[in-house]
């Protein structure tokens, strides 16, 4: 080898040798930076040449500074990210549930509930004391209260995920134009680049914008020759070809009046339900675990409702009515009542209406029979009105808004007793309770501003406990629209059943957060910075640079002496 050769190669090293200090400076540089992958520099040989017949090294050079990435172990963490995210969600939501529910606390919802019926248990034992009576009504009060307040704060909640929703399409979108800017400028870069050197620094960048989409949306992606990526969610695409696609959040009002924010992509039209990741977890906390959450609440209270109307609307309290107007209206007023839109049902049967003389205090009891065997023609309100009003000292109306409303003549007054039907409850006449659900569970306002008219007895005087002893018991019965189990069990099973869900969604979340964990820790072993290893590097490469430039300080000698010969 001629000394130029030498010197050629020598000479060369040295810049192979800088540029490895250049690299491994910057890996250390980096090693804390969030995401940041290892570069690495590439070598290979320089063309040997022939000389005298005797084949001749040339060295190593620079074939470029690629990074240290498994593209298989990246494909694995987006999809651990979907996944831990996504049961992270569930949790969270779960936990926020029980929060609500407060059973650990005083004030839950079974706790106010006994303490209602054991007022109910008490004025009882004396039906004629008006401060039992009053407690009932208070305590009534305080249970619907509760009900609306839970109902609240779980609707509060539904929000507060539409909120979030909206949140996350915008971050995701922001992500999305992200990496479509960043995939020509990386692309560029490469092409014109030294060897196939990669845009390490914009490819952090691109990876991080990644691996938080794929926190948000599950995601595929797809890298070309070019360095760019096809981004996938599902069967749809994001980025393709240099084509793209936004989230777009749908705002659509729900059932209950709360807006709920849905999510689809914004060319293709495709709706983005529960399918993983923080934006699949939020949508499926809102519309399965909390929505399924009130209509099991709306469940137990119509059924709280109901039953207890049902027995207070065959009783009688201290006085009767002057006239009384149903608290629920039908959708038509010649169908059955069974058909008529009502929410509660009412079945065949009848009910007593007594008229009694305020003068003599003398009572006349009619039965009014409800006929909805489905053989002939059914009892609609129309029908019922008729009959009602053909009674003697009674007047009996449908009003504007097709309600029932029944009135007694001057110097008498109504009360009602045995409905087997269930229609009284179903109208909403001589109800203790109002409304048909959590969502407007409420006192009825004629008890609510006269204690006497709560239904403690069935006619047998101002001692009469029959019916409170009867509406005592309403927690302890099977009910038929509950599966057989009682009000008590069925709300029991439903709160045991969010604590259930809710510790099994966080065994499944703490899973997932561990196998994603075990992934990065992988990706660190094989992708990140080893302080040590790049130290060693550095000091491995001075040394080698430092030789080369004694070979070039030998042959710089060397030519000296042989110019001086």
């Amino acid at each position: 080898m001629s000394l130029n050769g030498a010197l050629s190669i020598a000479s060369r090293s040295l810049d192979l040798f800088s540029l490895g200090i250049q690299v491994s400076g910057n890996n250390i540089a980096n090693a804390s930076t969030p995401g940041y992958v290892r570069d690495e520099l590439y070598t290979g040989p320089v063309p040997p040449y022939f000389s005298a017949g005797v084949l001749i090294g040339n060295g190593a050079i620079a074939v470029g500074v690629r990074q240290v990435i498994d593209r298989y172990l990246e494909t694995r963490i987006h999809a651990a990210n979907s996944d831990a995210t996504s049961a992270d969600a569930r949790a969270q939501a779960y936990i926020q549930l029980q929060y609500s529910l407060k059973e650990l606390g005083v004030d839950d919802l079974s706790t106010g509930l006994n303490a209602f019926i054991e007022a109910v248990q008490n004025a009882a034992n004396q039906p004629n004391d008006p401060g039992m009576r009053s407690i009932v009504i208070q305590q009534g009060q305080r249970f619907a209260d509760q009900v609306a307040g839970l109902r609240t704060q779980v609707e509060e909640l539904r929000a507060g995920y539409s909120e979030q929703i909206r949140s996350l399409v915008d971050e995701a979108n922001g992500l999305i134009e992200q990496i479509e800017a960043l995939n020509p400028q990386i692309g560029q870069l490469e092409a014109y680049g030294i060897g196939s050197s990669q845009a390490g620094a914009l490819r952090v960048q691109r990876l991080n914008a990644l691996n938080r989409l794929s926190e948000i949306i599950p995601i595929r992606i797809r890298e070309d020759a070019s360095g760019q990526v096809e981004v996938f969610t599902g069967s749809e695409f994001l980025i393709l070809n240099g084509t793209s696609q936004r989230l777009e959040a749908i705002v659509a009002p729900t059932v209950s009046g709360v807006a709920a924010v849905n999510v689809e992509t914004s060319r293709t039209h495709f709706a983005l339900g529960g399918g993983g990741g923080e934006l699949g977890g939020a949508i499926e906390s809102r519309d399965r675990i909390l929505t399924d959450f009130i209509g099991q609440l709306d469940q137990f209270v119509g059924s709280v409702i109901y039953e207890f109307n049902k027995v207070h609307s065959g009783g009688e309290g201290l006085v009767g009515y002057d006239s009384v107007t149903s608290s629920f209206f039908v959708n038509d007023t010649t169908a059955a009542l069974n058909a008529a839109g009502l929410a509660f049902s009412p079945q065949h049967g009848s009910f007593q209406l007594k008229t009694v003389n305020s003068a003599s205090g003398a009572v006349t009891v009619f039965n009014m029979p409800i006929d909805l065997d489905g053989l002939g023609t059914d009892t609609s309100l129309e029908d019922l009105r008729a009959a009602l009003d053909a009674l003697d000292n009674v007047t009996a109306e449908i009003t504007s808004d097709r309600r029932l409303k029944i009135s007694a003549d001057d110097g008498y007054e109504l009360r009602f007793g045995n409905d087997t039907s269930g229609a009284l409850a179903a109208l909403g006449i001589n109800t203790f309770f109002s409304g048909s659900s959590s969502d407007d569970i409420g006192l009825n306002p004629l008890i609510a501003a006269d204690q006497r008219l709560f239904a403690s007895g069935r006619g047998g005087g101002p001692s009469d406990n029959s019916n409170a002893l009867e509406l005592a018991q309403i927690l302890d019965r099977p009910v038929e629209a509950l599966g057989g189990v009682s009000v008590e069990q069925f709300y029991t099973n439903v709160v045991g059943t969010v604590a259930q869900a809710g510790a099994a969604e966080q065994v499944l979340a703490d899973g997932a957060a561990s196998f994603r964990d075990s992934l990065f820790a992988q990706r660190e072993q094989r992708s990140g910075v080893s302080l040590d290893e790049e130290a060693i590097k550095v000091m491995s490469l001075q040394h080698n640079y430092q030789a080369a430039a004694r070979i070039i300080t030998a042959i710089d000698e060397l030519l000296r002496t042989l110019l001086q010969i």
